[in-house]
C-alpha cells in the first residue's frame, strides 16, 4: 500500500503534455514553475496520483518516481546503464531476495539501485569503484532514492582485485560495467559459487569479443551467451497504431555465464568460419 507523500520523499509531476519535473519534498521549500508555483508543506500528506494545481491553475499528476524514471533523470558521472538494460540484468541474471551480489564498477549508482531493490535487505551487494567522484555521485543518487543509504549495501573505493580479500566468502552473482572486463574474469571466478552467474556489461563489439574469449579460455564457466536488446514504443491514438518515429537501440552487449564445478567444463562442438579467430585476440 502506497503513503501518502512525506518530506523527503522524491516527487515526480507530470502536466498535460506528458512533460516531467522531479524534486525532494522539503519542509518550508515552494516549487516554481512557468505557470505558478506549488509549495511543498501542501504537497505533504497527498496520496500518489494525486492532481496538484499550481498558483496559476496549471494541472500535474504527482507520483513517485518509478526506477527507470528516476535513473534517467538523476545526476551522471558514468554513463548510466539505462532501464532497458537494468531489467535484463536483474531477470536474466537471475537476481532474487536473499543474494549476495558483488559488482565492479559502480558509476553513477543506477545498478547498484536495481540489484539492491531486487536483494531486499536480506541480501547484500559490495560494489567497487576506483574513482573517487563517482563513489561520491553514486552514493548521493543510491541514498536519494531509498531515502538513505542501504544497509545491505558497501561501497568500496578501489580495485576488484582486492575483492578476493575484502569480501571473505564466496558471492552468488558478479557484475562487470567496466573497459576491461576480461582483465576481471579470474577475480570473478575466484569469488563466485558454483552455479553462480557472471554478468558483464559492455559498449562495443571489441570489448564484447575481448571478454567472450577470455571467459572460455578460462576453464571456469560454461558457455557465455551474448545480446543486445532494442526497445521500440509505439503510438497508439484511437485507430492510430504505429511504431514511435524514434526508438531506444544499442546501447550495450549484456554477457552471461556459469561458475563450473571442480569437473570443469563440458566442451561445445563448435565448427568455426575461416578467419574467426586471429593472433591478435
Amino acid at each position: 500500500m502506497s503513503a501518502p507523500f512525506a518530506f523527503g520523499d522524491r516527487i515526480q509531476l507530470q502536466d498535460e503534455k506528458g512533460r516531467m519535473i522531479s524534486f525532494t519534498l522539503t519542509p518550508g521549500e515552494t516549487l516554481h514553475t512557468h505557470k505558478g508555483f506549488l509549495k511543498h508543506d501542501e504537497i505533504a500528506g497527498s496520496e500518489e496520483g494525486s492532481i496538484l494545481v499550481t498558483s496559476s491553475g496549471m494541472k500535474f499528476q504527482a507520483f513517485k518516481p518509478l526506477l527507470a524514471d528516476y535513473v534517467l533523470g538523476m545526476k551522471r558521472g558514468a554513463t548510466i546503464i539505462y532501464p532497458k538494460d537494468l531489467a535484463l540484468i536483474v531477470g536474466y541474471g537471475d537476481i532474487r531476495p536473499g543474494m549476495k551480489v558483488a559488482e565492479a564498477g559502480a558509476g553513477s549508482g543506477a545498478l547498484s539501485i536495481a540489484i539492491l531493490s531486487a536483494i531486499t535487505d536480506s541480501g547484500s551487494l559490495t560494489s567497487f569503484e576506483l574513482r573517487d567522484d563517482f563513489v561520491r555521485i553514486a552514493e548521493r543518487n543510491v541514498t536519494d532514492f531509498f531515502g538513505k543509504k542501504p544497509a545491505h549495501w558497501k561501497i568500496v573505493e578501489g580495485d576488484f582485485l582486492s575483492a578476493t580479500s575484502y569480501l571473505g566468502k564466496k558471492v552468488d552473482r558478479v557484475i562487470l560495467d567496466m573497459l576491461a572486463p576480461w582483465e576481471q574474469i579470474e577475480v570473478a571466478s575466484q569469488i563466485l559459487h558454483p552455479g553462480g552467474v557472471l554478468i558483464v556489461y559492455v559498449a562495443t563489439t571489441t570489448q564484447l569479443s575481448r571478454t567472450a574469449e577470455k571467459i572460455k579460455e578460462s576453464g571456469a564457466f560454461s558457455e557465455p551467451t551474448s545480446f543486445e536488446t532494442l526497445l521500440r514504443p509505439w503510438h497508439h491514438e484511437g485507430l492510430s497504431v504505429r511504431p514511435e518515429h524514434s526508438m531506444n537501440a544499442h546501447t550495450g552487449f549484456l554477457t552471461i555465464a556459469r561458475r563450473v564445478g571442480q569437473d570443469g567444463v563440458l566442451a561445445r562442438r563448435r565448427r568455426p568460419a575461416k578467419g574467426a579467430y586471429s593472433s591478435d585476440i
